[in-house]
C-alpha cells in the first residue's frame, strides 16, 4: 500500500479549502473552456491557479 506524505512538499504545498475551491473553480473553467475548442486561450486561468499556489506556497514557508 501507498503511504501519504504528510511533509511539507515544496512543489505540493498543503492548500486550504478556500484554496483548494478555487483551485476547482478554476480546473472547472478550463474544462469548460477546453469543451469550446483546443484553440481557446486558458493562459489567464493557469496564472490564476499559479498564483494561488504559489500563495500557498509563501504561506507553508513561514
Amino acid at each position: 500500500m501507498a503511504s501519504k506524505n504528510n511533509g511539507n512538499d515544496q512543489k505540493t504545498p498543503p492548500l486550504t479549502a478556500g484554496e483548494k475551491t478555487q483551485v476547482a473553480w478554476y480546473v472547472v473553467r478550463m474544462c469548460k473552456r477546453g469543451i469550446a475548442g483546443e484553440s481557446v486561450y486558458q493562459g489567464d486561468l493557469e496564472k490564476k491557479v499559479e498564483r494561488v499556489i504559489d500563495r500557498a506556497r509563501k504561506r507553508a514557508a513561514k
